[in-house]
């Protein structure tokens, strides 16, 4: 009797805490997309702070044409003018979640200009997120152009 009392008690314990794992799971997911969306946001509105808030202190980009960039290149890029954002068109989101990392994959179609030469490409974005002390910060940014 001892034993059929531990058994249905595992099984209940089991049956809340699968929907209670994938709840966490759906909510961190919704998270990352919307700091992923603050983020393009940030970026085509050239804001400066609100990349830096999102951005960890140690985060490192490396860009289409294989240069590698810090957070506050990053920042000084914006604060000059050397990088703007004009358009991104954002298609084909992925969002995974593992503990408190998560990878985001975009599509995207990006206008803008680079030392006040005008750029337009396709390129794939990929943004690793990690959680610290209660909030997403983007630690990577891989961004790989995508062939005509």
């Amino acid at each position: 009797m001892k034993w059929g009392w531990i058994a249905l008690m595992l099984i209940t314990f089991s049956l809340l805490a699968v929907p209670l794992a994938r709840s966490k799971g759906a909510n961190a997911e919704q998270q990352i997309k919307e700091v992923n969306d603050r983020y393009i946001a940030a970026q085509l509105n050239n804001d400066s702070d609100s990349l830096q808030k999102l951005m960890a202190d140690d985060f490192t980009a490396i860009r289409s044409d294989g240069s590698l960039s810090t957070k506050a290149q990053e920042i000084e890029h914006i604060k000059s003018g050397a990088l703007t954002h004009e358009k991104s068109d954002i298609q084909d989101v992925k969002i995974r979640v593992y503990g408190n990392t998560a990878v985001a994959t975009v599509r995207s179609f990006f206008k803008g200009t680079v030392n006040g030469k005008p750029l337009s490409s396709t390129v794939r974005v990929t943004r690793v997120w990690l959680k610290q002390k209660g909030n997403w910060k983007c630690v990577a940014l891989q961004s790989t152009r995508v062939s005509p």
